[in-house]
């Protein structure tokens, strides 16, 4: 038995490093064989291990913060009944959510969970309460010259007329070149962080479409003007455009400057 002892110490080590390797190191819990449960089963057990420490058993929500749950994260969030399926489909896969700090902002990161889990989470948070569903926009249908007039209304004054982000007062706006269709139609219904959220009266699904169009569009834009810098913005853009011509300007005058002196 003493000589079988290491053999058994070493098989449990190689159980509990296979173990810890199977949890990534974001701390998400991921659980055992959920692949022939109901989706919101699956998603029902999913929520338990990664999200109840902030939003509370069934979607409650966390005023007071407890302990710090699964990955060490300080648990305090929003209730979760009745934000349907739009609202967790959209923190989902954008990364904003699970959030280390509930004080920090959050922004498009890493996706730390599967389609197949999305999903199950998705549905679990759906059936906490009737919610809005996940849109269906239809960019195609709408009008790209109504989508820029609409976006440079409603939202240029964050993100700029060409969708690339930019930083008001103590928070980082996101660039909408990495955005899809849907997130960007969850987004403007949802209002995330301190985004204003856009009722169907104050922006139609139509214009949104539209709205939507315009975006797509900026994200491979054409540039018939010539030079497109990347696409970085129209003050930075025309910050480049005056160092350009600073420079040009002070060769001119060394040019100028030499004649005088050969002269």
């Amino acid at each position: 038995m003493r000589r079988a002892l290491p053999f058994v110490l070493l098989a449990a080590a190689l159980g509990i490093g296979g173990l810890a390797l199977a949890q990534p190191p974001s701390g998400i819990v991921r659980p055992q064989g959920q692949q022939r449960k109901p989706l919101v089963q699956q998603g029902a057990q999913l929520y338990a291990a990664n999200c109840s420490s902030c939003h509370g058993i069934a979607g409650r929500g966390v005023t007071n913060p407890p302990l710090p749950g699964s990955g060490d994260i300080k648990g305090q969030g929003p209730p979760l009944v009745g934000v349907g399926a739009r609202a967790a489909d959209f923190y989902l896969r954008t990364g904003y959510m699970p959030l280390r700090n509930p004080h920090d902002q959050p922004y498009r990161s890493r996706v730390l969970f599967t389609d197949q889990q999305i999903r199950a989470l998705t549905a679990y948070v759906a059936s906490l309460g009737p919610g809005p569903p996940i849109p269906t926009p239809q960019p195609e249908t709408g009008s790209l010259s109504k989508g820029l007039n609409l976006f440079t209304e409603h939202c240029a004054g964050c993100h700029q007329v060409v969708g690339e982000g930019g930083y008001v007062t103590d928070v980082r706006v996101p660039t909408l070149k990495k955005a899809s269709a849907t997130e960007i139609a969850e987004a403007v219904r949802i209002g995330p962080y301190l985004m204003p959220e856009f009722s169907k009266r104050a922006i139609s699904d139509g214009q949104l479409d539209s709205i939507i169009a315009y975006v797509e569009h900026s994200k491979n834009p054409t540039d018939r003007g010539g030079w497109g810098i990347g696409h970085i913005g129209p003050v930075p853009e025309g910050i480049v455009a005056w160092f350009i011509a600073a420079l040009a300007l002070v060769a001119v005058c060394a040019w100028i400057g030499e004649r005088v002196k050969s002269s």
